[in-house]
């Protein structure tokens, strides 16, 4: 099974869990904190800040390091522990850091236990997906429907859709106009290709469509992106 994790989800597991684990990046990156607690270290010295708040860090052993992987969906709550960080000048960025590690501990701690997990995905049915993502963005000037894609690939419609959003973080038809642009982005600075040739060669039918999605991703023209940054 697997729990992909979108903006502000959180993850939370044994080391036991960890050690047999894979980490895939759908976007080939992430960007976000990994943090490792010695419970045991915490339990016998915790921080003043916690031991004042009479943290239990068993509390945490019982409701997480069952075996299984345990993760909690972005919500105000995680967001307001984590925003402040990105507010800081550098030199406070780390002493800032370990009291927002505190503030999560103390948080995680006061969770009922069994509260909402992200969905879990069959491997069969990622791998699908993966493999229609490599469809899609190695054939730009082709377009499929979902109805094809679920005949072809053996998914109902309404859970590819749904995979492909967990796997990729944006529906299907977003994600390929983004990717399509990206795309035409490199060729504007890269090739001398007309507008309308690079237009095609993203799948777009008309250089008119080509134009408003473009706008509609970058806030500009296609013409204005390739004069400020071919070169």
């Amino acid at each position: 099974m697997s729990v992909y994790l979108g903006e502000g989800d959180l993850s939370l597991h044994s080391a036991d869990c960890c050690a047999d684990s894979v980490m895939h990046f759908p976007a080939e990156m992430y960007a976000g904190l990994m943090i490792c607690v010695d419970l045991t270290h915490l339990a016998e010295s915790p921080p003043p800040l916690l031991a004042e708040a009479d943290f239990q860090a068993e509390r945490l052993a019982e409701k997480f390091c069952g075996g299984g992987t345990f993760a909690l969906p972005a919500g105000p709550e995680l967001e307001e522990i984590f925003r402040p960080l990105y507010r800081q000048p550098e030199m406070r960025r780390l002493p800032y850091l370990r009291l927002k590690l505190q503030e999560l501990l103390l948080y995680l701690e006061g969770l009922e236990s069994g509260g909402r997990e992200l969905t879990r995905y069959g491997s069969q049915q990622t791998a699908r997906i993966q493999e229609i993502h490599a469809l899609l963005t190695e054939h730009l000037d082709r377009r499929y429907t979902i109805e094809e894609l679920s005949h072809r690939y053996l998914l109902n419609t309404s859970t590819l859709k749904e995979v492909f959003k967990a796997v990729y973080g944006l529906p299907i038809a977003t994600y390929m106009k983004e990717y399509r642009v990206r795309r035409a982005m490199e060729l504007l600075r890269e090739s001398g290709g007309s507008i309308a040739a690079i237009a095609a060669a993203v799948g777009y039918e008309s250089q008119g469509k080509f134009t408003r999605a473009f706008k509609d991703v970058t806030g500009q023209l296609p013409t204005e992106y390739r004069r400020e940054h071919r070169g």
